[in-house]
């Protein structure tokens, strides 16, 4: 009897510490078990936005975004044994590193593993149909290109993360983006849904889309241009813009060598940027429109001024020259602008003052950014006048020892075509949202730069540049008049830091028609080896298709006016 009592006795001592054990778990230390439990059993997704897509001016998609899938992993479902055999057929399906991929299986702690996005909906129907334990999909979206290169170094591209990584993508990813949402569910030990769980759900906000002032026809035209260009020459790159010079809306904009934004990791990262913007050049003899408008408009200068022209002058201890070796020519200003003579240019720039050219410089927008949403853009440069060597303001009365990206250049064109009225360049048109509803950009800045009247005679003079006498006969465009100008710049050599065998930036800027200016188009060429490197060769081929077929698509008649009578030569 005693050994059975304290049989029981221990029995119930046992029985007691269950009790207490079980009363503290049920009891005094439940939340927090609870809460563990809950821990392990709930799971937050993504619940990834519908980014907005990037269109032309017409409404056709540029970017777009397509339904895709997520691939993820359930590491604690998927035995040791297997996972080799579930890399053998992940891997090279959806194109991942074998070694990464093994590791991301073997994780431990976590029940939840991304290992791919994007994924085409029939190949996320080919890894379920392996019925693999612990791999499934999630709906989500991937970027896509329609049109390939076309412009991608205007609209850039979204990286793997599903962030953009360059051109409007990247700047305005904000608007684009919209907000990705999120959703806390339970899951069993069999990775299974729950249906009545706990559930709790953010809804996730789409991103605006982006109406650009691009016109898809005309971009395409203008990169097939420029890229066949760039191929002839053996040009190191190029870029065309075509602008209308009233609204300040750029219709196209083209750069080469480009990349597809589809497979942008297999192109070279220095083509991911944008050269027409980030790139900055000496604008050579077309910067000579900005010296015509200071003399014209402040040093008493007109068209009809007549200058003896030598081949060379000197400057103090620097010579400078123009072009080709000639005989002394008595010329007009008209003359000296339609056969860009830098010596021309510099005895007609005498008759302002430094500053009086430095600030008209400014008016037409060198040395300040453009305001368009691309990442990168130069300011390009342009120093104040107490930063000038005693010489400086000679080169720069030229187009050199100063620099500008291609859009500021096709602005100063543009301002010259629109009567003197400088119109911020304009890239986007608005932004369109989940109903569709358009929302136009504030309307760019409009200056008076320089009177109509100079820019009405700058025009006629630069008419006489498209003549047979002038230096752009290639510009001409049959039944239309045609105003521009040639620019053929040296390019500084990084190994000495001078002009000598650093290669020429070949440019031509024009509008037509001429006395009824509704398009600009400006073309430059880098380095260009084969041929010809004088902008009246290089680059007026390229300006003269690119402005037919503009004059053509947006179906713009010849006015049928007859041309001004260009007084090159002097009279004695």
């Amino acid at each position: 009897m005693k050994r059975l009592n304290v049989g029981l006795l221990a029995v119930a001592f046992v029985l007691s510490l269950f009790a207490g054990r079980l009363v503290q778990l049920q009891t005094i230390e439940s939340g927090k078990y609870t809460e563990e439990a809950m821990r392990q059993r709930m799971q937050e997704i993504t619940l990834p936005a519908v980014r907005g897509d990037i269109t032309d001016a017409k409404g056709n998609p540029l970017a777009m975004t397509v339904e895709a899938r997520a691939i993820y992993a359930d590491p604690s479902l998927i035995r040791s044994g297997k996972r080799q055999a579930v890399v053998n057929a992940l891997a090279p399906t959806l194109g991942l590193n074998p070694a990464t991929l093994m590791k991301q299986l073997s994780k431990t702690g976590t029940r939840f593993v991304y290992l791919a996005h994007g994924v085409r909906p029939d190949q996320a129907r080919l890894v379920t149909s392996w019925n693999f334990p612990g791999i499934g999909t999630l709906p989500e979206y991937r970027r896509e290109y329609p049109n390939d290169s076309l412009a991608a170094g205007v609209i850039g591209f979204v990286n793997d993360t599903g962030k953009g990584a360059a051109g409007l993508e990247s700047s305005l990813n904000d608007v684009l983006a919209g907000r990705a949402g999120w959703q806390r569910v339970e899951i069993s030990l069999e990775g299974q849904h729950i249906p009545m769980g706990e559930d709790q759900k953010r809804p996730s906000v789409p991103g605006r889309g982006i109406r650009l002032t691009l016109e898809l026809d005309l971009q395409f035209m203008a990169q097939e241009a420029i890229e066949k260009q760039v191929r002839a020459t053996g040009a190191r790159s190029g870029t065309v813009i075509v602008m209308d010079p009233r609204t300040g809306r750029l219709l196209a904009m083209a750069s080469a060598p480009g990349f597809d934004p589809n497979r942008y990791a297999e192109s070279d990262r220095s083509r991911w940027g944008s050269p027409l913007v980030q790139d900055a050049y000496e604008p050579g003899s077309t910067g000579k429109v900005v010296t015509a408008a200071a003399v014209m408009e402040h040093g008493g200068v007109t068209p009809q001024t007549p200058y003896t022209v030598p081949y060379m002058i000197k400057k103090y201890d620097v010579k400078f020259h123009d072009s080709h070796p000639h005989a002394p020519e008595r010329l007009t200003f008209a003359g000296v602008l339609a056969k860009s003579s830098n010596v021309g240019t510099i005895m007609a720039s005498e008759s302002i003052t430094p500053q009086r050219l430095y600030q008209t410089l400014r008016d037409f927008g060198f040395g300040q950014k453009t305001g368009l949403q691309l990442p990168g853009e130069t300011p390009g440069l342009l120093e104040p006048p107490n930063k000038w060597w005693g010489t400086d303001r000679y080169p720069i009365a030229f187009g050199q020892t100063v620099s500008v990206n291609a859009v500021q250049m096709a602005s100063v064109y543009a301002t010259i075509a629109n009567g003197g009225v400088r119109v911020a360049p304009t890239l986007v048109e608005g932004t369109v949202g989940e109903d569709d509803r358009f929302t136009p950009a504030p309307a760019p800045q409009r200056r008076q730069v320089i009177s109509r009247k100079t820019a009405r005679q700058i025009s006629d003079m630069l008419e006489g540049v498209t003549t047979d006498e002038g230096t752009a006969p290639k510009a001409q465009i049959k039944g239309y008049r045609v105003a521009g100008k040639t620019g053929t710049a040296e390019i500084v050599n990084p190994r000495c830091g001078c002009y000598r065998g650093g290669g020429y930036t070949a440019s031509f800027a024009g509008f037509a028609p001429a006395d009824d200016p509704q398009l600009v188009v400006q073309v430059v060429l880098q380095d260009p080896k084969r041929g010809s490197h004088y902008g009246g060769d290089a680059a007026a081929p390229v300006f003269k298709d690119v402005m037919s077929f503009a004059l053509q698509s947006q179906k713009i008649p010849p006015t049928g006016s007859r041309p001004p009578i260009i007084q090159i030569h002097a009279r004695d």
